[in-house]
C-alpha cells in the first residue's frame, strides 16, 4: 500500500511539474524583439512616439551629440512579414527620409539633422498609418492625424 502512494504521489508531482513547465513555456502573447535604441543606435533617446492603432508604434528619437533624428517603426507583435514604413522630415531644409517594405518586425530607421528644427515624421503597419507634423518645436504645438485605408 505504501509502494502504490509514493508511486501515485511521485506521478502526480510529475504531471504538475510538466503542466507548470508548459504553462512557462507558451507565453500569452509575444513581446517586441526590439526599441527604438536597438534600431537607432547608440546614444538616441526616445522624445516623442505615437500608436499604430493596436499594431504598434513610431518612435522618433534624437542624438544630442550629432543633432540627428531616427524615426523607427515597430510592431507589438512580429510575425509574418507585412507592409510597414517609418519616414522622417525637416520641412525647413527640404531634407526627408523614408523606409517602406515588408518587415517582419520593425521599418527603419530613417534619420535626418534636425538640430533647431521642427520635425514631420509617422510610420504605417499594414493599412493604419500615423501622421506627426510640427513636432519637437518648442512651445509649438504638433498635428498628429492616424487613419485606415
Amino acid at each position: 500500500m505504501r509502494f502504490t502512494r509514493s508511486i501515485l504521489a511521485a506521478s502526480a508531482v510529475a504531471a504538475l511539474s510538466m503542466g507548470t513547465m508548459t504553462a512557462l513555456a507558451s507565453p500569452a502573447s509575444a513581446a517586441p524583439n526590439t526599441t527604438p535604441q536597438k534600431v537607432c543606435g547608440s546614444g538616441y533617446t526616445t522624445v516623442n512616439s505615437a500608436k499604430v492603432g493596436s499594431l504598434g508604434t513610431v518612435y522618433l528619437t534624437y542624438n544630442a551629440s550629432n543633432g540627428q533624428n531616427c524615426v523607427t517603426t515597430i510592431r507589438n507583435n512580429p510575425g509574418k512579414a507585412v507592409n510597414m514604413s517609418a519616414w522622417v522630415s525637416v520641412p525647413d531644409t527640404e531634407e526627408s527620409h523614408y523606409d517602406e517594405g515588408l518587415f517582419t518586425s520593425y521599418a527603419g530607421p530613417t534619420y535626418v539633422y534636425g538640430k533647431g528644427h521642427c520635425v514631420d515624421w509617422g510610420g504605417s503597419i499594414a493599412n493604419t498609418y500615423v501622421q506627426v507634423y510640427g513636432s519637437n518645436c518648442g512651445s509649438l504645438k504638433e498635428h498628429r492625424v492616424t487613419f485606415t485605408r
